[in-house]
């Protein structure tokens, strides 16, 4: 079983189907010891602590030097034996320390299929209005490994979602999280945990 700690930001509904996944037998090498988040506003901690996952806020303080933050971090995962870090919807960047701990050890779902629409400045509805006033046809999610790149780790799964006339970023973003999101990342989740048993 591997110690697996999600990190959030907000509503937490990407934890919400790796929760529900582990509910439903999907997650069988996992173990959702973690959840972190980097704001106490984040109703993702209601959802760990109605699911009986311990849940901590722990925020990057205004002018801290990353490396320390870093290092307070690794701190809370090596006291909790995580192996595998889970990025749902954190708004926080990883500091090097951090990636270079858990190298292919740490996920990011995000709401296009990369190499589109990603890199810094595109998270949320950011990336379903780029999209929108692109015009194109098709887009996703992608899960992948967390390097020092933005967005720029190696993919582990896509998905495709059509966009459609009318969409608005707002109805975009859920058939997106409902299509492609929720179905992506606990899959990618129980696969790298299942090989790194």
């Amino acid at each position: 079983m591997v110690n697996v700690a999600v990190l959030v930001s907000g509503g937490g509904t990407n934890l919400q189907a790796i929760i529900d996944a582990k509910a439903a037998g999907k997650l069988p090498d996992v173990r959702l010891a973690l959840v972190v988040a980097s704001t106490p506003k984040a109703y993702a901690l209601e959802r760990a602590k109605a699911a009986g996952i311990e849940g901590c806020v722990l925020r990057k303080e205004k002018g801290e030097d990353p490396a320390l933050y870093g290092q307070r971090l690794l701190a809370l995962l090596k006291a909790h034996d995580i192996q595998l870090v889970v990025l749902a919807g954190f708004l926080t960047i990883l500091p090097e320390n951090v990636i270079h701990a858990y190298d292919h050890r740490i996920l990011n779902i995000h709401p296009s299929l990369i190499p589109s629409f990603c890199g810094d400045g595109f998270y949320g509805l950011h990336v379903h209005e780029a999209v929108l006033k692109r015009g194109v046809k098709v887009t996703g999610a992608t899960v992948h490994f967390v390097n020092e790149i933005t967005d720029g780790g190696d993919i582990i799964a896509q998905k495709a979602v059509d966009v459609l006339p009318g969409d608005t970023p707002e109805t975009l973003q859920r058939r997106v999280m409902e299509q492609a999101e929720w179905l992506l990342l606990p899959m990618a989740v129980q696969q790298v945990a299942a090989s790194i048993q």
